[in-house]
């Protein structure tokens, strides 16, 4: 089994930056052409192309694109009492955890005597979710979306998620989204889910933003629309750094570096240490671990580690830690003696996850933390999904008879610098009224 290792003193600068590259960033090449014809074809003739596209891409030939009430009555009958614990398990602290995000409603302040400015917090007209099921089901994405717009109190929330074989949703995925009191939900995936949120079809409304993770289709997707609605953060094929010290145990680091790369063949996952006999144990371990896997989870892990992943010998901490900086990942996993004081070292990353106990599959499914996060590099200017997702602000502002005058001064000054002699009209009328004023 293949498996990459590098040293980061042996870089030069274009080695360096490959070594961050992920597939997110490659030319769309012929994908890009498919999905530009998926979204075109939706937006011209809605629904039957959306069940066209299901049909060519997903193999289903669909008796219905909504799940109907029925459905998830079965959906929560057909799952055993372990699974649905583990479920409402995760819910409850995600839930916890998004509260805590929720915005004051409103805030006010004296800006000057007789001027007054606020904002105020309102949830987004609707929401769309995506939810991916291609390598697998996802009830820990439907909650990690679905609650944050619940806690945002969306209006209307409308979920997309790829049908298995027999043209059924996830049923754990529909039990999810009942905890959320959501029953909009559309048994779609691909690009031709993202075309039908953005512009609507006959049967699906569209939103104002769509906000979840997909492959390279469903990001190239969301790009495309981009303009027609708000398609969210960028959060592609999964990708992790593990960052460890010599304090790290080997098998620890070995089952970390796996939990992303088993995600897909396009993911991302790389061991960075400062340890070349920890790199050197990873090594040796990981061939062990990866046959213990399914074929296609080997399979995956294998094409990973051999592509984008692999393993990362730094000299010392602040190399490996401006490494990690340079590569902004979506998960970044530290296991080191004083994983904690290194917590303010950390410039981008959609998560930081520290020490040996916090493991990356606890941050997935049930810390509370939203694992829905921006990848390909995005971190240095996107954030993990929550509340704010779903809601915007609208900034408001009074002016009493007292502020008039020093304020009218100033804008009409402004208006006419910048030539908008009809902006400079309506302050000097606010002032000439205010001083006509008894």
């Amino acid at each position: 089994m293949k498996i990459n290792r590098h040293h980061l003193k042996e870089l030069d600068a274009e080695q360096r930056k490959a070594l961050t590259a992920r597939i997110q960033q490659a030319d769309p090449g012929e994908a890009g052409d498919v999905v530009a014809e998926v979204i075109a074809a939706v937006r011209e003739r809605g629904d039957d192309a959306v069940l066209e596209y299901t049909r060519r891409f997903d193999e289903v030939d669909l008796p219905r694109l909504r799940v109907q009430p029925d459905e998830f009555d079965r959906a929560a009958g057909a799952l055993d009492a372990e699974l649905k614990g583990a479920i409402e398990y995760a819910v409850e602290n995600i839930r916890s955890h998004h509260l805590e995000q929720r915005p004051e409603p409103s805030w006010t302040k004296e800006i000057r005597p007789g001027i007054t400015s606020g904002e105020r917090w309102t949830p987004i007209a609707s929401a769309g979710l995506y939810v991916p099921r291609g390598k697998g089901s996802f009830p820990s994405v439907m909650a990690m979306l679905s609650v944050p717009a619940s806690v945002a109190e969306v209006p209307r929330v409308a979920v997309c998620t790829p049908p298995g074989p027999d043209g059924e949703v996830d049923p754990a995925c529909l039990y999810a989204a009942t905890l959320s009191g959501i029953d909009e939900v559309y048994a779609v995936g691909g690009a031709q889910a993202i075309a039908a949120l953005a512009y609507g079809t006959e049967t699906i409304p569209r939103v104002e933003k769509i906000v979840g993770p997909g492959n390279r289709y469903v990001t190239l997707a969301k790009r495309l629309v981009y303009g027609q609605v708000d398609p969210g953060l960028p959060a592609g094929p999964s990708e992790s750094i593990v960052l460890a010290d010599d304090s790290a145990e080997p098998e620890g680091a070995a089952r970390e570096l796996l939990v992303e790369a088993e995600h897909g063949p396009d993911s991302a996952a790389l061991l960075v240490t400062t340890s070349p006999e920890l790199a050197d144990a990873v090594e040796k371990l990981i061939p062990q671990l990866a046959a213990e896997l399914p074929d296609r989870r080997r399979e995956f892990v294998e094409t990973v580690l051999s592509g984008y992943g692999g393993i990362v010998v730094a000299d010392g901490l602040d190399d490996a830690i401006a490494f990690c900086n340079e590569y902004a990942p979506e998960h970044l996993h530290v296991i080191a003696r004083e994983s904690y004081e290194l917590l303010n070292r950390f410039e981008h990353a959609g998560e930081v996850l520290l020490g040996p106990n916090t493991s990356i599959a606890f941050g997935n499914y049930a810390i509370g933390l939203n694992a829905i996060l921006p990848t390909g590099g995005f971190a240095r200017g996107y954030s993990c999904v929550g509340v704010d997702d779903f809601m915007k602000r609208s900034s408001f502002a009074h002016v009493s008879d007292e502020g008039v005058a020093e304020i009218g001064r100033a804008a009409v000054t402004l208006a006419r610098y910048e030539g908008f002699p009809a902006h400079a009209e309506a302050a000097e009328y606010v002032l000439r009224r205010h001083s006509d004023t008894p």
